[in-house]
């Protein structure tokens, strides 16, 4: 299978599956494209037999040396002239009023397979939501950091986020993160319990691949691992469901009131909006 915007690749002697969001001169943005490819490569996963777990990270550009210019991706950017790229059968895949992607999160939370976020950057908006909804276990370079702008933007959450959240930190919690879109830090998401565990940058993805294999045999009850999240997420399914209809329901009216634009035009140039609440 040809990916466009991810790198996919199988260790042939573990059956790990890495996907690298493989956009790295721009930050591995959530694009048409690249929501395409993490689909394909969610269904990869899932039908191929020799395919043990999934590990997921982002790319770096050769020009970012620093581990703080690192990114893991920096959320949705729907570039609507990439569909132009697309053949007539494909783009019937695209949903453009799935815009919380419920088609490519239910197709996460059902995968019975490990999937294991390896952080290692910058993580915006969707850039964090993904792995929330889909990674069995997070693991986060000490130089990452996360936002959840959605409310700043007028928008409301998506990828199941706005069920996700309280149920892991509570609603008080989840409801000051975004109402306030502020940035939390790796160490923070560590406190919160978002995230399993916070490792120097250097041994991020080493130490991703270890807990993995430990997951799947011979180091791990594979079968068990697998039952044990299938019986973890199965309750959860109609709730992540109806929960994505809702987030749809609000980004699609989201997009069009002068809230979203105010925050557009404030963005670009460079200053604080001043909102309508409409």
């Amino acid at each position: 299978m040809e990916f466009k915007q991810i790198r996919y690749e199988k260790d042939p002697e573990t059956g790990i599956v890495q996907v690298t969001l493989n956009r790295p001169e721009i930050n591995n943005p959530l694009g048409i494209l690249l929501l395409l490819d993490l689909y394909r490569a969610a269904e990869s996963v899932e039908n191929d037999e020799t395919a043990s777990a999934m590990i997921l990270t982002g790319a770096v550009s050769p020009g970012k040396t620093a581990p703080d210019q690192e990114a893991f991706s920096s959320g949705m950017y729907l570039d609507f002239s990439e569909l132009e790229s697309l053949d007539e059968e494909t783009k019937q895949e695209v949903d453009l009023a799935d815009i919380a992607q419920k088609r490519l999160c239910l197709k996460l939370w059902k995968i019975n397979k490990p999937i294991v976020a390896a952080i290692n950057g910058l993580a915006i908006g969707g850039g964090f939501t993904i792995p929330l909804a889909c990674a069995d276990l997070i693991y986060m370079s000490e130089h990452a950091w996360v936002e959840l702008p959605f409310v700043r933007l007028g928008l409301v959450p998506e990828l199941a986020s706005s069920y996700l959240l309280p149920r892991m930190i509570g609603l008080q919690r989840t409801k000051e993160i975004m109402f306030f879109g502020e940035r939390l830090s790796a160490e923070r998401l560590y406190d919160l319990g978002l995230v399993n565990r916070v490792l120097p940058h250097g041994e991020l993805l080493k130490f991703a691949r270890e807990q993995t294999c430990k997951l799947i045999p011979p180091q791990g009850a594979g079968l068990a691992v697998r039952l044990s999240k299938e019986i973890l997420h199965k309750p959860m399914i109609e709730a992540v469901s109806r929960a994505l209809d809702l987030e749809n329901e609000g980004l699609n009216r989201g997009f069009g009131t002068a809230d979203f634009m105010e925050a557009l035009n404030a963005r670009m140039e460079k200053r604080d909006p001043q909102f309508r609440g409409a």
